[in-house]
């Protein structure tokens, strides 16, 4: 029994064919904005390579940009199609093409529906990645006259600035790092031996932070240093008073900046997916309709269209039946009633029949 059998007239076939054309033209449109997407991701997660690790979180842009552009070409041989489908004649050239046309399209929809999932499961990695990166780039801050570092500092007073963020996960990051370079100390000072010699490692230890941690709405001027000393400012309480820097991380401010963009693309990649299904649903109505109106010979009679041929359980039984059997052709089939192409191979009736035989004469 037919799956969701539904009766078309030639005016129902004609209107379905035009109406799939003009929404294959729409979907040409909706795989444009696929690989916009996909695209506007790519660049964005490039603008803040310096402060991500190397990992796959370029998997979902690209992934994007691969289903926008498979999206064009599929739709836009699908508009060709059924343009063609409105008339008999031209259908017969595509009768073979549309039903590995349409596996071809469930498999790509498919694609849209995971690159929609990737989106809103990318946190843990995105979270990964600019937790390292950051680690990095805050470590290597002070190395201004090193090549390939020279412009992490200017990287991450800009991302400190710009996401108003202060370190990794918090200011006080910039408390175990020495991030004033050796080049700007004063070694012939007491204070910064005394801090050197403090140090197993060595280095240059304060509770400051750099200058773009400061928040400037604060009334007060900035304080970067000493921000654990009270005694060293006036009226000032580490405890109790509210900084005037930035208290939020970088890590936490780009991964709130990426997963708003990214679940605002997963929500346009899913119902994009949803739209491309409508439409694949409408081509195999149109494919059956058109196959059975072939086989009526009535081109202008009715015809019934359907998603499957048979039930879903048949269906499931008739595949499992031809997997287990793979390789068997040889051998006689238990299953009874199963007509499989691969099996039970019917021969033709070989038993005797009467047959009249002449003799032949013997040569004399």
């Amino acid at each position: 029994m037919a799956v969701l059998k539904v009766k078309f007239t030639k005016t129902k076939r004609d209107k379905l064919a035009q109406i799939l054309w003009i929404l294959n033209w729409v979907s040409v449109v909706s795989g444009i904005i696929l690989f916009s997407l996909g695209l506007f991701l790519k660049i964005e997660i490039k603008k803040r390579n310096e402060v991500m690790a190397k990992g796959d979180i370029n998997s979902v842009p690209n992934m994007l940009i691969s289903v926008g552009v498979i999206a064009c070409i599929i739709n836009f041989l699908g508009g060709k199609i059924c343009y063609d489908c409105s008339d008999a004649n031209k259908f017969s050239r595509w009768k073979l093409v549309m039903l590995p046309y349409i596996v071809c399209t469930f498999c790509f929809t498919f694609c849209i529906l995971v690159g929609a999932v990737m989106c809103y499961t990318m946190r843990n990695e995105l979270e990964e990645s600019l937790y390292l990166g950051l680690r990095d780039a805050i470590k290597f801050y002070k190395d201004t006259d090193i090549p390939g570092r020279c412009f992490l500092k200017k990287t991450v007073d800009m991302l400190q600035i710009g996401f108003q963020c202060c370190g990794n996960n918090g200011f006080r990051d910039w408390f175990a790092i020495q991030w004033v370079s050796a080049r700007y100390l004063n070694m012939a000072s007491k204070e910064v031996l005394d801090r050197l010699k403090s140090n197993v490692d060595g280095k240059f230890l304060v509770d400051g932070v750099p200058f773009s941690c400061c928040n400037p709405s604060s009334p007060r001027p900035c304080i970067q240093y000493q921000l654990t000393n009270n005694s060293a400012h006036y009226n000032y309480d580490f405890l109790t008073e509210e900084l005037n820097i930035w208290v939020k991380g970088c890590r936490e401010a780009l991964l709130d900046y990426y997963t708003a963009i990214m679940r605002s693309v997963g929500i346009t990649a899913l119902f994009i997916w949803l739209f491309e299904l409508s439409v694949l649903i409408g081509v195999r109505y149109l494919q059956t309709a058109m196959k059975n109106v072939l086989l009526l010979g009535d081109l202008e009679g009715e015809s019934d269209g359907w998603l499957l041929e048979n039930s879903f359980v048949e269906a499931a039984k008739y595949n499992i039946n031809i997997i287990k059997n793979l390789g068997k052709a040889n051998q006689i089939s238990t299953v009874s009633g199963m007509n499989d192409p691969n099996i039970d191979v019917q021969n033709t009736n070989c038993g005797k029949t009467n047959v009249t035989t002449k003799s032949v004469p013997a040569a004399s």
